[in-house]
């Protein structure tokens, strides 16, 4: 077996900008006792990454900083009492470390998620505790397999907290990760989906993944309504909210008895609820922390079975990571922006 390296590639910002990329040399971590050491082949971007380069989502944050969340790679070295991972397994670290089912705690919401606090996954070898990796779905490569942790969990624990079933309509936001896993599960569990976007080529191409019906929101500006018009005024079951300013949209395009998961706030941290939205027709709205690792793995076993594959927009190199973050903040991509040559 070679000897592992003494020192490291890594990408860090040393300031709370996307101009302040650099590629820098760090000491590579030594597993500790039932901690695995993972080397990265593959890393995925999301719009939170993007949020903490802003400085203002996590305040405080030491400089420079190892940025991301999401990546996979291949175990390279075991700590002492490690029984469940072998040397040359592929594994995905868990965004949220020590939320194994259940609710999580403040604790492990707050103060225990990759890609800071923790250090990110954007350098050579990264070391997480044992329990805290999943085997990614067979079918797919390790670029695929990065985009699972936050976008792909995200939008599978918004369907099952709405509790989708065969027959619900479900309407999405956009053609980031989180909307496109979501269109394929909520396919997959039998469900119609409309889909919104700025740009009709984009439309154009999530009806190629499934979706049966699309909005673009320039042109409709009260999406809302025309929601209402494709339900035959009914509204839809179930709402993965990605903009985050949209709710009060939302909230008039659901059914009586829905569901809205918030997710996202890629439109703003705030929006202001016309309660009567909300109390009159009985609708629930809740925030989605992406999920458990329990979750993670039901997740897993559904994409092997129903054979989903992640949709990947384009793929950079370790070395132009400041582009990739660009490339996600331009609102051009369709899809997930991903990492390789690590």
């Amino acid at each position: 077996m070679t000897p592992l390296p003494a020192t490291m590639k890594g990408m860090a910002a040393h300031a709370f900008s996307l101009d302040a990329f650099n590629a820098v040399q760090l000491e590579v971590p030594r597993p500790r006792r039932g901690e695995i050491l993972i080397r990265v082949s593959a890393a995925s971007l999301n719009y939170r990454d993007l949020a903490v380069l802003g400085g203002n989502y996590i305040p405080g944050l030491p400089l420079p900083l190892v940025p991301c969340s999401d990546a996979c790679g291949t175990v390279v070295e075991l700590g002492e009492d490690v029984t469940q991972w072998t040397v040359g397994d592929r594994v995905t670290p868990v965004y949220t470390q020590g939320w194994y089912d259940g609710k999580p705690t403040p604790q492990q919401r707050f103060r225990q998620t990759l890609g800071m606090p923790l250090t990110g996954v954007l350098q050579q070898y990264i070391a997480v505790p044992a329990e805290e990796a999943v085997a990614p779905p067979l079918s797919l490569s390790d670029l695929e397999a990065s985009t699972l942790p936050i976008a792909a969990l995200t939008g599978w624990s918004a369907l099952q907290e709405g509790g989708i079933k065969p027959g619900d309509t479900v309407l999405l936001q956009g053609t980031g990760g989180v909307s496109l896993f979501a269109l394929q599960f909520a396919k997959a569990a039998g469900a119609t989906v409309i889909i919104t976007s700025s740009r009709d080529e984009k439309l154009a191409r999530a009806k190629t993944l499934g979706a049966d019906m699309t909005i673009n929101y320039k042109t409709h500006t009260n999406w809302d309504v025309k929601v209402k018009e494709l339900t035959g005024g009914r509204g839809v079951d179930i709402v993965v909210e990605t903009a985050g300013a949209s709710l009060p949209q939302s909230l008039a395009a659901t059914a009586f008895g829905g569901f809205v998961g918030v997710v996202g706030f890629v439109a703003g941290y705030e929006a202001t609820i016309p309660l009567r939205q909300m109390i009159g027709p009985m609708i629930r709205v809740q925030g989605i922390a992406v999920g458990s690792k329990a979750r993670f793995e039901q997740m897993n076993r559904a994409i092997e079975t129903h054979r989903i594959t992640p949709v990947l927009d384009r793929e950079f190199a370790l070395d132009d990571a400041q582009a990739a973050f660009l490339h996600l903040a331009s609102g051009a991509h369709f899809g997930k922006v991903v990492i390789s040559g690590f």
